[in-house]
């Protein structure tokens, strides 16, 4: 799940406890979902754009957030990185890898070595690592394989 999602996820939760609560009426829900649905459109025509499925957005968006490595690397090698991540971050998972810390830590160690690949900047790595990670556990929980290319 990349950031668009989990916040089009707040915002739908908090439309709807204000509708319980009797803050809003049907309408302005109505109006709500429109604009979510939107924003949700645009999210997956971004990553289309990108050429990047869900999880490659997600993991792009991780690593995208750190401006000095975006100047440095690029728009098109962050893409790489993000294909990459994605294919050995989602094919090692395996189904309880969240709550296993020996996987976790693995994890982080290939993270950090596909990240030092293509010259992520060094100090802003370990924030990048724990964001993809925190990405990767929202993409890929199960432990299925999304496309191995991280494309689509």
């Amino acid at each position: 799940m990349n950031r668009s999602c989990a916040l089009a996820c707040r915002v739908l939760e908090h439309t709807i406890r204000r509708y319980q609560d009797r803050a809003i009426e049907a309408a302005q829900v109505i109006e709500e979902l429109i604009a979510l649905a939107r924003d949700m459109r645009e999210a997956n025509a971004r990553g289309e754009l990108l050429g990047l499925t869900e999880e490659g957005l997600a993991f792009y968006d991780a690593l995208e957030t750190n401006d000095s490595a975006v100047k440095v690397l690029g728009d098109e090698t962050l893409r790489t990185i993000a294909r990459e991540l994605v294919t050995a971050v989602c094919n090692y998972v395996t189904i309880d890898w969240t709550l296993r810390e020996n996987v976790r830590a693995q994890l982080r160690v290939l993270v950090k070595r596909i990240l030092r690949k293509y010259g992520y900047p060094p100090d802003k790595q370990e924030k990048a690592t724990q964001t993809v990670l925190e990405q990767a556990a929202a993409a890929c929980p199960r432990h299925g394989r999304p496309d191995e290319t991280g494309g689509q």
